[in-house]
């Protein structure tokens, strides 16, 4: 298997995007924010659509629409009563302009399937050098405000009452977010990147409890997802995101029924 080039590239880039999303989604669950990762997932293949069109590569695309929509969208759903309705308004219009762009675009409709649903295949060795570095500069961006952020994530009106500054931390949030939505839907696709960003992070909280511990199994979770998702598509030629989806939504529902085991016993 790692004879092909292709493979190895997908498995390094694939390994930089499951740590970005195992870590980025602990806060995703922690945060209630996991309808935001699947709107900016749509937000992403409209960009990566418009890159297309305008001549500019897909991930360029993707990471100008995410990081302008992630503070908008983020802003206009913090209230519950217009989260609902704002999801399905947003949603709604990007995956329109993206059918838009790619219609006016000289592109195949196999490169739509690719943006929606990822490619092992298409990766090249400058597309991978790019992603290490975004992934890197997520993890970083984490490390720097680790502590602001874990407060705020995980007892936000504690950190108000401490005098953080929660919302700059939000917009810092919502900036890694972005990128890590830009990451991951090279592989897994636009449409299904959220499944990376909430089911380990969702299925850890069953699991352990301390935020290291937390980041710890859910960063495990999605490398196994994505290492064993790579070799069956590889194996079997299906596409990897089935693999990816169905490992972590299984993972999730034995997490949950470990949770329900301990409280009945």
């Amino acid at each position: 298997m790692f004879g092909y080039e292709f493979m190895r590239e997908a498995f390094i880039a694939s390994t930089f995007i499951a740590i970005t999303a195992g870590i980025v989604g602990v806060f995703v669950v922690s945060r209630n924010m996991s309808f935001l990762s699947h709107t900016l997932s749509e937000i992403g293949f409209a960009g990566a659509s418009f890159g297309v069109l305008i001549g500019i590569s897909p991930l360029a695309g993707m990471i100008l629409f995410t990081m302008v929509s992630s503070i908008a969208v983020g802003s206009l759903s913090s209230e519950s009563s217009r989260r609902e309705a704002s999801i399905s308004t947003i949603s709604s219009l990007f995956i329109g302009l993206g059918i838009l762009f790619l219609s006016l675009s000289s592109q195949s409709s196999s490169y739509a399937t690719n943006i929606l649903f990822g490619s092992i295949v298409g990766i090249s060795t400058k597309e991978v050098q790019q992603l290490m570095i975004l992934a890197v500069v997520v993890i970083l961006i984490i490390l720097v405000f680790y502590k602001s952020l874990t407060f705020d994530s995980f007892d936000h009106i504690g950190a108000r009452a401490a005098g953080l500054k929660t919302r700059l931390l939000s917009v810092i949030f919502l900036i890694t977010l972005a990128l890590s939505v830009s990451i991951g839907s090279q592989i897994v696709g636009s449409m299904l990147v959220f499944v990376l960003l909430t089911l380990p992070g969702a299925t850890a909280r069953y699991l352990v409890h301390s935020v290291p511990k937390l980041i710890m199994v859910s960063v495990g979770l999605s490398l196994a997802g994505v290492w064993l998702g790579l070799y069956l598509a590889f194996v079997t030629n299906w596409p990897v995101t089935f693999f990816i989806s169905s490992f972590e939504v299984i993972v999730y529902f034995l997490g949950l029924s470990y949770k329900n085991w301990k409280l009945n016993h």
